[in-house]
């Protein structure tokens, strides 16, 4: 069964500016979360660091929920669109998953702390948007086992269709890895090289046809 997609009340009417509040919340919130946790972090000390009284917050939120509900939708929309990107662009399957790879971890330097919030704090979700929010994350795979997929239909790659989801989950897993060995990883190699190696790695696994 499919969860559906949390709407958030706001009193204020007007979209864009809903829109813009609310990413001024998520980056002031993101911080304090991961220096004193969700749960130790209140709603107003969220309202200060974005610039708005505790009235004015509530005006765009509910709770201290939907901040860290927002954070989530944030970086999955922003990961989705640049993987949708990578498949206009690409000319063939192997080409796309190759772009995609760096494209995708290229996001998650970009936003490396939302992602660690998330796989920190996910558990403080209710259990409706936490699942929408794995639903989403599930979708990130998904869209690399269509692009492992094509590359066997386009014949640029050589992969048996029982391992296509195992790669997909690897090719993720590297990302992530990124993050949450950022560490050790960040101190020898840059995002550059790191991506240069691990796609190297990813496609000796793989028969790359000419």
């Amino acid at each position: 069964m499919q969860a559906k997609k949390r709407s958030i009340p706001s009193l204020v009417k007007d979209p864009k500016l809903v829109q813009k509040r609310r990413e001024q919340i998520v980056e002031a919130a993101v911080g304090l979360f991961i220096s004193k946790g969700f749960h130790k972090t209140t709603t107003r000390e969220i309202a200060k660091a974005s610039g708005f009284s505790i009235g004015t917050l509530y005006e765009y939120i509910q709770s201290k929920e939907d901040v860290l509900y927002l954070v989530c939708e944030s970086i999955h929309t922003e990961v989705e669109k640049k993987m949708e990107q990578a498949l206009v662009e690409s000319n063939n399957g192997a080409e796309t998953l190759r772009q995609a790879i760096s494209d995708f971890l290229h996001v998650m330097d970009e936003v490396d702390d939302k992602v660690l919030l998330i796989y920190q704090e996910i558990k403080s979700l209710p259990r409706e948007p936490m699942r929408y929010v794995l639903q989403r994350e599930s979708r990130i795979t998904e869209i690399f086992e269509e692009m492992l997929q094509r590359a066997i239909n386009d014949g640029s790659l050589r992969l048996d269709s029982h391992s296509i989801r195992l790669m997909a989950h690897n090719i993720v897993i590297l990302g992530e890895m990124w993050v949450f060995r950022r560490w050790a990883l960040r101190q020898r190699y840059s995002l550059a090289e790191y991506i240069e190696m691990q796609t190297n790695l990813l496609f000796g696994g793989l028969r790359v046809e000419a």
